[in-house]
């Protein structure tokens, strides 16, 4: 058994975008959950964290209801993603076509990319910074491109390394998180400034907008990983197993990260976190962080690889990408995430990682217009062949009525947007709450709604199709 383990492990992926057959499928919650406990436990996570204490300037207590509530509700959305995969089985932006056709939905998918490059190369940078704050004489292009080639070995190899991997990362960093909670509370300064700080509504929404984002983010692409899970069994654990895995990790790991703020002032997260365990202990959180947090990338650059995929094939009808194509495809995206990286001190990078936050307001709407139509309008009823025909099938190349409902879900949000590229009115007369992701949600949810039950053929339903009227079961046919 074992060593048919091994080689499953190091045997490279024979499926691309293809729909999983039923004999390859296989996989419990269990495992579900370690992907995504260990998908979050990155510096990237203990960074973003601390952005409650010191940017936002909330005392602990708030920074902590607010990191929990929001990864609590943010990931409930996320998660209804991926209770998706076991019932199509493929890859999570390729069922846009669903909804948006084949040629419309490419539009969500190259947006998708970006932002898969663009967290790539983040985690990269955070990485190199981790070690760089242990060895500052070390070389952090080499550490940059060392990084990206550990998780381009991983990604290579498929789906039962990339889950294997990070699964061992979580119970690696699991444990480093263990002794950095606890040097963080044996920390008299941690308790000192425990209060400081001040409770205003505008920072509490902010960090509580930060954690329902941060899920929504792996919306694009949690089906990439449960669509191997059994299509009559696994929806609910599909659901749950993803649900717990993220939002325990990245709500832990972000608390600790407003910990560290609140105790250290005046140096980067990571660098305190060092200061507060002491040389010895701190070099091996740093160094255990960095390493899983390169390997684990391999989950952004193998889905990345998957939309890439997805979005050549609408434009090459019939041609069905193997193994040698998406080799060739994850190979140019670490390039790129690695040009980006190495370039991170332009005013360019600089641009393009401000950039992501727009990019997430654009997936809000999809990702509302997906879940509407599977759970509430077509009860996870699709023709998953015609995702592939040449003319779109039955869902066509272009599907107005859904991207007209898209385009409005995002022009919805922008009097309520407060980013580094433009604030709304709404969100400048609120003194900066950011709540475009709600309006987002509610508006392109609402629309959608309306516009199957009163003019079906706008968004290629059959007249006869039925409408759920409670909330969306999860669990198996």
């Amino acid at each position: 058994m074992k060593s048919m383990l091994r080689s499953r492990l190091f045997e490279i992926e024979q499926e691309s975008i293809a729909p999983i057959p039923a004999e390859a499928r296989h996989g419990r919650s269990r495992e579900l959950f370690t992907i995504w406990f260990g998908m979050n436990m990155t510096p990237l996570t203990v960074v973003t964290g601390a952005t409650a204490t010191t940017l936002l300037g909330l005392p602990m207590v708030g920074s902590i209801i607010a990191i929990f509530l929001g990864h609590a509700i943010g990931g409930i959305a996320m998660a209804l993603h991926a209770a998706q995969g076991p019932q199509l089985g493929v890859p999570q932006m390729l069922q846009a076509r669903g909804q948006f056709g084949s040629r419309g939905a490419s539009l969500i998918v190259a947006v998708a990319i970006l932002m898969f490059v663009g967290y790539f190369s983040s985690n990269l940078i955070v990485s190199s910074d981790s070690i760089a704050a242990l060895l500052p004489e070390a070389n952090g292009t080499a550490m940059i491109i060392g990084c990206a080639v550990l998780s381009f070995i991983i990604a290579a190899f498929g789906y039962n390394l990339v889950r294997k991997v990070t699964a061992l990362g979580a119970y690696v960093v699991g444990a480093l998180v263990l002794v950095s909670f606890a040097g963080l509370l044996a920390s008299g300064d941690f308790w000192a400034h425990m209060n400081h700080g001040e409770f205003t509504w505008t920072g509490f929404l902010a960090m509580l907008a930060i954690g329902i984002v941060w899920q929504l983010t792996y919306a694009p692409y949690v089906s990439d990983y449960s669509r191997y899970m059994p299509a009559k069994s696994g929806t609910k654990g599909a659901f749950w197993g993803t649900y717990l895995g993220c939002v325990t990790s990245s709500a832990m790991l972000m608390v600790l990260g407003a910990g560290v703020g609140i105790a250290v002032t005046g140096v980067d997260s990571m660098t305190g976190l060092h200061g507060l365990l002491g040389p010895a202990l701190g070099a091996a959180v740093l160094v255990g962080f960095a390493l899983v947090a390169a390997a684990g990338n391999s989950v952004n650059a193998y889905c990345s690889a998957l939309c890439a995929l997805t979005l050549v094939e609408t434009f090459f009808s019939g041609w069905r990408p193997g193994i040698k194509a998406r080799l060739v495809t994850s190979l140019v995206l670490h390039v790129l995430g690695v040009a980006l990286a190495l370039t991170a001190a332009t005013s360019f990078a600089s641009s393009y990682f401000s950039f992501l936050s727009v990019l997430l307001y654009v997936l809000i709407p999809w990702s509302a217009i997906n879940l509407v139509d599977y759970y509430v309008i077509r009860h996870g009823s699709y023709a998953v062949d015609e995702f592939y025909a040449a003319d779109g099938g039955r869902y066509g190349r272009w599907n107005a009525g859904a991207l007209a409902v898209f385009a409005i879900g995002v022009l919805a949000q922008i009097p309520f947007m407060a980013t580094s590229f433009h604030t709304g009115v709404v969100a400048e007369a609120m003194g900066g709450i950011d709540i475009a992701w709600l309006v987002g949600l509610g508006v392109s949810s609402v629309v959608y709604i309306l516009i199957a039950r009163t003019a079906p053929k706008l968004i290629r339903l059959d007249s006869e199709t039925k409408f759920s009227s409670i909330e969306p079961q999860i669990h198996g046919k």
